[in-house]
């Protein structure tokens, strides 16, 4: 019956539904209320429908168990929405001492950094989360574009590489690969990567600059 009701909020909450699937937990943390699991899964609900009592919510969780990473997971998540980065950054550290290995905590704690302008500090979160999920272009992509930030410039053309194998159509990789091959003075595969990308991305204004820029320097080459 539990897992019933917990599937059914679930399924209410992929549907935006969330009226719906509070009322459901609330039943759920009303009939069990020594389980931590309701109150995690409303306090991640509170979240989703950026309702600040979400904390209070997955603080209960952890009155009831204090290792349940999945309450200071979403922890983590509620500070990142809040913008609190270095809180963030915390709950999503202790998740990971707790024994959470996914590729959605190594992320959010690489985003968590980044936001504070800590890039060489996300760089090897970024490349677990890439190892744990290795065709997630978001994650790719944040990727190759922190260790090209960071002047990690080969590194990153293979990581952009290894997301145009996954997806030769993402116009912002085919951007960052000739931004590098320019920067090596590559000026024909800078020319290919920006015009591919800007017919990809017909707006894509910086791709169209580096066309413009590429021609000017092959004319006067």
């Amino acid at each position: 019956m539990l897992k019933e009701k917990n599937n059914q909020a679930l399924l209410y909450m992929k549907e935006q539904k969330y009226e719906e699937a509070a009322k459901i937990y609330n039943e759920i943390i009303e009939t069990h209320p020594e389980d931590p699991v309701g109150y995690i899964n409303f306090g991640n609900l509170l979240i989703q429908m950026n309702d600040a009592s979400a904390e209070r919510f997955l603080r209960k969780a952890l009155e009831l168990d204090e290792q349940a990473v999945a309450a200071i997971y979403g922890l983590g998540n509620f500070y990142f929405k809040q913008e609190e980065f270095a809180k963030a950054q915390e709950s999503f550290q202790q998740a990971i001492s707790l024994g959470m290995e996914e590729s959605d905590v190594y992320y959010m704690l690489a985003l968590s950094l980044l936001n504070q302008e800590l890039g060489r500090l996300a760089i090897p979160y970024l490349m677990r989360a890439s190892e744990l999920a290795p065709t997630d272009e978001d994650i790719l992509f944040q990727y190759g574009l922190t260790l090209a930030k960071c002047n990690f410039i080969d590194e990153s053309q293979k990581v952009f590489d290894q997301l145009l194998q996954l997806n030769p159509n993402h116009s912002d990789a085919h951007y960052n690969q000739g931004i590098i091959a320019a920067y090596y003075d590559q000026l024909h595969q800078a020319l290919e990567h920006f015009e591919t990308a800007v017919r990809i991305q017909p707006d894509h204004v910086l791709a169209a600059n580096g066309v413009e820029n590429m021609k000017k320097k092959l004319n006067q080459s």
